[in-house]
C-alpha cells in the first residue's frame, strides 16, 4: 500500500479494500441484548460511494459539515467515510453530552446535516436518522471527490470540563501524520479494541493508520461491563487491548478473570490518569503483555508513550517519551526551558496538531469556508508552533516526562503549592483506596485545604481521615495531606472518561467549610 503519510483517507480506503479486501475493518461485538456485526473493508469501499450520493442528495457538497450525533458504531464509521467521499467535514457529538450540549455545538459547527442513531431523537430541523439513510439505498455510485491533503476532514471537540468545548480543525495531512507516528499500539493486521466514543480524538484522527495498517476496530459495547469487556478480549482474539484505569481495575477485580482468553493479545495501553505500580504489575502478569501508557491532548492529537519493556514504575508514574514526530519541551516561567527535575508547562509540536480552534461556518451558494478563529486559537499555539497544554510536568533523568497536575488543579496551602496528581498518585496505592480524586477548596485561614474524594476498596469499610492523613505520612510533605475526606461510591467522569472535577467543585467547598465549621 502507499504510505499513509502521502495520500488522503479515501485513497488510503480504496488501497485497503484492494490490499485486505474481505478482512473485517468494524466489529460490533454480541451483548446480551444485540447480535454480532461486521463490516469488511472492501463493503465499506462499496458501500461509502451509496452512502455519500445520499449525503449528496440532501444538500451536502464539498467543504460543508456532517454532525453525527451517533454513539460508536459502524454506522458511524460509514457515515465518517461518506462525508469524507464527498470532500465534506465531519464532526462527531457524544450524545452523552445532553441536549444542552449537542444544541450549542450544533449552533455553532453550521453543519449542512445532522445524522442520529436510532437511539437519539431529531437534534435538528436538517436532522436525519442512519436508518432513514439506509432505506432505498439504491446502487447509484459517485465519484470521490478530489480532495488535497491540506482539505480539512474533522472537527473534534474538546470535553469542556472546565470551559466551553473548542473544535479543532483536522486536516487529511494532519491525519497522516497521525497514521506515521501511530507506533506500537499499531501494526499490520492488529485486531484493535476501542473504548473511547469515536467522537474523540482517538477515533476522529486515526482513521488513515487503521486503514494504512489493514487494522480491525471492534468497538466497545455500551454502556461498558467488566464482564463484556473481557469477553470480547477473548472471543474477538484482541491483539491491541486499550482502557483507562477504572477499567482495568474492574476487570482485574473480576471473579472469572483467570476463566478468559487472552492468548492473541501483545500489548495493553491506558492513559486518562494514572495506574499504581502494583496494578500495572497485576494488569501485566494478569494478560502476559506489556502494559504501556498515552498521553496526548485533543490539540495535539499526537503525545507521548512508554515502550513496551519499560518498568512498572515508570508505566506507574510517567508518560513516557515523545513519539515519533512530536517534540516536547516543558516551560517554565518567563519563558524559560525547563531542565530535568523542574516543572513546567507542557508543549507539544508535530505534523498531526490541530490547524486551530473553529470561529464559523460560512455557508452560501457559491461555496463553504470554515473560518478559524485566530484570537482563540493563539491561546492554544505559541509563537513557535507548540501546542500549550494546561498540564505541568518534568522531565526525569532518563527523559520521562512525570505529570505532577493541571494549572487549574494547583491549589496553594497556607501559601505552598499542591500538585493534586502527586497526593493521587500516593494515595492509589492505599489498600484502603480504589479510586481517588483531590481538589483544592477555599479556606478563610489557610486560603486553600485539599478535600480528598475517596472510593473504598472495601464497600463495608470507609477509609476515616485520619487513617488517610497517616497512609501519607512520610510519604509527601505535611502540607499536602488532605484536610478532608468524602466518600463516594464511585468517581464521576466526563464523556470522555476523565475524571469530572467540576462535578465535585461544590462538595469540596462544602467538605471544606464543614472542617472550618468544626475549628471554630
Amino acid at each position: 500500500m502507499a504510505s499513509p503519510t502521502s495520500t488522503t483517507t479515501i485513497s488510503n480506503l480504496l488501497e485497503a479494500a484492494e490490499a485486505f479486501g474481505d478482512r473485517a475493518c468494524y466489529i460490533e461485538p454480541k451483548t446480551q441484548n444485540t447480535p454480532r456485526r461486521s463490516m469488511t473493508f472492501s463493503e465499506l469501499r462499496d458501500s461509502t460511494p451509496l452512502l455519500a450520493r445520499r449525503f449528496g442528495d440532501l444538500g451536502v457538497r464539498p467543504g460543508d459539515v456532517v454532525a453525527l450525533v451517533m454513539a460508536s458504531s459502524i454506522d458511524y464509521a460509514r457515515c465518517y467515510f461518506a462525508a469524507q467521499w464527498l470532500g465534506a467535514v465531519t464532526t462527531g457529538i457524544n450524545p452523552r453530552l445532553g441536549e444542552k450540549g449537542i444544541g450549542e455545538i450544533l449552533e455553532r459547527c453550521g453543519a449542512a446535516l445532522v445524522v442520529t442513531d436510532a437511539a437519539n431523537s431529531a437534534m435538528a430541523d436538517n436532522s436525519v436518522t442512519i436508518a432513514d439513510l439506509d432505506r432505498d439505498l439504491g446502487t447509484q455510485r459517485i465519484d470521490p471527490y478530489p480532495s488535497a491533503l491540506d482539505d480539512l476532514v474533522a472537527i473534534v471537540w474538546t470535553s469542556g470540563t472546565t470551559a466551553r468545548p473548542k473544535g479543532a480543525l483536522f486536516s487529511h495531512r494532519c491525519l497522516a501524520a497521525v497514521a506515521a507516528g501511530v507506533d506500537v499500539l499499531g501494526v499490520l493486521g492488529d485486531i484493535r479494541l476501542s473504548p473511547l466514543p469515536f467522537a474523540h480524538v482517538g477515533y476522529m484522527t486515526r482513521v488513515a493508520s487503521e486503514m494504512a495498517l489493514g487494522i480491525t476496530t471492534v468497538i466497545s459495547p455500551t454502556p461498558w461491563k467488566a464482564d463484556e469487556a473481557l469477553a470480547v478480549l477473548s472471543e474477538e482474539h484482541i491483539t491491541v487491548a486499550q482502557g483507562v484505569p477504572t477499567q482495568w481495575a474492574l476487570m482485574l477485580d473480576h471473579p472469572q478473570l483467570s476463566s478468559f482468553d487472552f492468548s492473541a493479545l501483545r500489548v495493553a495501553g491506558t492513559g486518562a490518569a494514572k495506574m499504581p505500580a502494583s496494578r500495572v504489575r497485576a494488569l501485566r502478569e494478569a494478560l502476559k503483555v506489556p502494559v504501556i501508557v498515552r498521553y496526548t491532548s485533543t490539540e495535539s492529537s499526537l503525545g507521548c508513550g512508554t515502550r513496551p519493556g519499560d518498568p512498572d514504575e515508570v508505566v506507574a508514574t510517567t508518560v513516557g517519551k515523545p513519539v515519533s514526530g512530536v517534540t516536547c519541551e516543558l516551560m517554565g516561567d518567563e519563558g524559560v526551558i525547563q531542565t530535568p527535575g523542574a516543572v513546567g508547562v507542557v508543549r507539544l509540536r508535530s505534523q498531526a496538531q490541530m490547524l486551530g480552534y473553529l470561529d464559523y461556518v460560512e455557508r452560501n451558494p457559491q461555496a463553504t469556508r470554515i473560518h478559524l478563529d485566530d484570537a482563540l486559537t493563539a491561546t492554544a499555539i505559541d509563537a513557535e508552533g507548540f501546542i500549550v497544554t494546561s498540564d505541568l510536568g518534568r522531565f526525569d533523568e532518563d527523559g520521562n516526562i512525570e505529570l505532577v497536575g493541571r494549572q487549574n488543579e494547583l491549589y496553594q496551602r497556607g501559601g505552598y503549592n499542591v500538585y493534586p496528581a502527586e497526593v493521587e498518585e500516593v494515595l492509589r496505592t492505599c489498600d484502603l483506596v480504589r479510586e481517588v480524586c483531590v481538589l483544592g477548596a477555599t479556606d478563610d485561614i489557610l486560603g486553600e485545604v485539599g478535600v480528598a474524594f475517596v472510593v473504598p476498596r472495601d464497600a463495608d469499610r470507609n477509609p476515616t481521615l485520619a487513617e488517610i492523613r497517616d497512609f501519607l505520612t512520610g510519604a509527601i510533605a505535611d502540607y499536602k495531606r488532605p484536610d478532608a475526606l468524602v466518600v463516594l461510591d464511585a468517581i464521576p467522569v466526563t464523556p470522555m472518561m476523565k475524571v469530572d472535577r467540576n462535578a465535585l467543585r461544590d462538595a469540596a467547598l462544602a467538605a471544606a467549610e464543614a472542617r472550618a465549621q468544626s475549628l471554630r
